[in-house]
């Protein structure tokens, strides 16, 4: 089992960053895609990027292209968010997903772990 833990939401204003982190524990994540998601209120849940095993892929959503970076340290079994240039839309719970078959994959389906999530707040 793959307990996963986010840290770093809070609120901030527009245009402005914030760093989201996703602590695993339980066992080794080096060979797991690792994703973000996100869901706002009222919304469906929706992925924002994913990373590779090695670090080597990345993929990100449309809408956060250019503005947020993933990246991973397998040495500390953690998985980070960095998310600059923010805007209103952005607001929503972030959740961390671990995937455990190397698949790179958009669909929150194939994960397999998940994190309680952290709230992220953007005013304008």
């Amino acid at each position: 089992q793959v307990q996963l833990v986010e840290s770093g939401g809070g609120l901030v204003q527009a245009g402005g960053s914030l760093r989201l982190s996703c602590a695993a524990s339980g066992r080794t994540i080096s060979t797991y895609t690792m994703g973000w998601f996100r869901q706002a209120p009222g919304k469906e849940r929706e992925f924002v990027t994913y990373i590779s095993w090695s670090g080597r892929n990345t993929y990100y959503a449309d809408s956060v292209k250019g503005r947020f970076t993933i990246s991973r340290d397998n040495a500390k079994n953690t998985v980070t968010l960095q998310m600059n240039s923010l805007k209103p839309e952005d607001t929503a719970v972030y959740y961390c997903a671990a995937e455990s078959g190397m698949k790179l994959t958009t669909s929150g389906d194939e994960y397999d772990y998940w994190g309680q999530g952290t709230r992220v707040t953007v005013s304008s």
